[in-house]
């Protein structure tokens, strides 16, 4: 469908040539006359007056009928948006992880109440989002009862929310990059979740092209820039041997218990460059455990953490197949006899989970990220001076895979055994790790002050 926003409106014209006076109301759209007779002059009237709000609330044409979006029969306009996202997400459901699933409702719950038309009685952002997040992106055996305000909030939105095919219009596709620019409460959002949430536009329209709403990604077209976002690690907040020893053995003064259990966790994160959701899911039976020198884990599977709505079995965190890598694909990482030390103490501590993870709860669940970075910080607090504890250094638990990253390159480790160890292509590896591969700069430059020298 071909909208247009070239409307002009004419007047009520009666016709008394024939028996039954007529009363014709006249419009142009798209520079084309149009018409339509009422038999009353109030009709027209109520008709023209129509016309005239559409075209006040900034909607689009239909070229071919001449009519406003909102006036069309469903045949002819095409699902909302609202109906077409809620499509997007549930057809998605079964083949995407639960931290996809959320990240696309994320973006939805901005886009779906900034496509709306500009309605009466509108309700509050909140209250849109609430009903997106608990009823209407959800398969129908997740979707929560609405209470009666919910219900009427949502009545609303699938009342307003625009035709799918407005969105071939530029300036309702700017109205949908504005939205993701700025932060649910008003503030300029993150370059990394700007470019998330365009993705999931782009993607989404794409899926539009398939059904054949459109003949192109309509934002293919659209002129915007977007954001530049940070894809290589800081080298400040990389850590050096002799820091990362003080810092894990910080880690068990911090709580009775907790920091005890999660020391070797951390340490499977710099010793062995393991992702966070690897380290919670390593089970006995992936790791080769020597008395004496170098051991083996043959990580099969990550334990992420998502929201318990987003995830199949309804618990936060679940089981799933390693990143970028196929169902049943498994990682071998060596790890040096210091980190064997520590699993095998341990399991010989704490034991292992009924299933055999070997970092667990005292009550055999999954620590949450929070934890995580409760203890962490704490653990920063006891080993590092006050100027590094306000600095970068070693912020997150993450950096710790980092520091073992850039320490094996920088250890002259071929580009193409830490990738296969971390888990990374070699060209992301070399593009993320570009800035921490140290050590080179002066051999670099005799290089270049030999070849001058000639």
């Amino acid at each position: 469908m071909k909208t247009t926003y070239d409307v002009k409106l004419g007047q009520i014209q009666q016709r008394t040539d024939r028996g039954t006076p007529a009363y014709i109301a006249r419009w142009r759209v798209a520079g084309k006359q149009r018409s339509k007779s009422f038999r009353t002059k109030g009709l027209a009237n109520a008709f023209l007056s129509d016309l005239r709000q559409a075209a006040k609330a900034g909607e689009g044409f239909d070229v071919a009928t001449g009519l406003p979006v909102s006036m069309l029969s469903p045949e002819r306009a095409g699902p909302s948006f609202l109906e077409f996202a809620q499509a997007y997400v549930l057809g998605r459901w079964n083949s995407s992880a639960a931290r996809t699933r959320e990240t696309d409702a994320y973006a939805l719950l901005t886009l779906i109440p900034a496509l709306v038309a500009d309605a009466p009685r509108r309700p509050t952002a909140e209250e849109l989002r609430e009903v997106l997040r608990i009823h209407v992106l959800l398969p129908e055996s997740r979707r929560a009862a609405l209470t009666m305000s919910q219900a009427a909030a949502l009545s609303w939105l699938e009342r307003s929310s625009l035709p799918l095919s407005a969105l071939g219009e530029a300036h309702v596709l700017r109205t949908a990059l504005d939205a993701i620019s700025v932060t649910f409460a008003g503030a300029p959002a993150g370059a990394n979740t700007v470019r998330r949430k365009r993705a999931i536009l782009h993607h989404l329209l794409e899926h539009a092209v398939e059904q054949k709403v459109f003949g192109s990604n309509p934002l293919d077209g659209i002129k915007w820039s977007v954001p530049k976002a940070v894809t290589v690690v800081d080298p400040r907040t990389v850590v050096n041997p002799a820091q990362a020893r003080l810092l894990l053995d910080a880690v068990p003064k911090v709580g009775r218990k907790r920091g005890a259990r999660l020391k070797p966790l951390f340490a499977c994160m710099y010793y062995a460059a393991l992702r966070p959701e690897e380290a919670a899911d390593l089970r006995l039976r992936n790791c080769r455990l020597p008395e004496t020198g170098w051991g083996l884990i043959v990580l099969e599977k990550a334990r992420p953490q998502g929201t318990k709505r987003w995830t199949n079995s309804g618990e936060t965190h679940e089981s799933r197949s390693l990143k970028h890598r196929a169902d049943k694909e498994t990682r071998e990482i060596p790890i040096p006899p210091v980190l064997v030390a520590m699993l095998r103490e341990h399991i010989a501590t704490y034991g292992t989970a009924e299933d055999g993870r070997i970092f667990r709860t005292s009550t055999g669940g999954s620590y949450s990220s929070s934890a995580h970075s409760y203890v962490w910080q704490e653990a920063r607090k006891l080993a590092l001076t006050t100027e590094q504890i306000a600095s970068s250094l070693a912020a997150r638990p993450y950096d710790l895979r980092h520091a073992a990253v850039s320490l094996w390159l920088n250890a002259g480790v071929p580009a193409v055994e830490v990738a296969k160890r971390a888990g990374h292509s070699v060209d992301v590896l070399l593009r993320v790790y570009a800035k921490c591969m140290d050590g080179q700069q002066e051999q670099i430059n005799g290089k270049i002050n030999d070849a001058l020298n000639e």
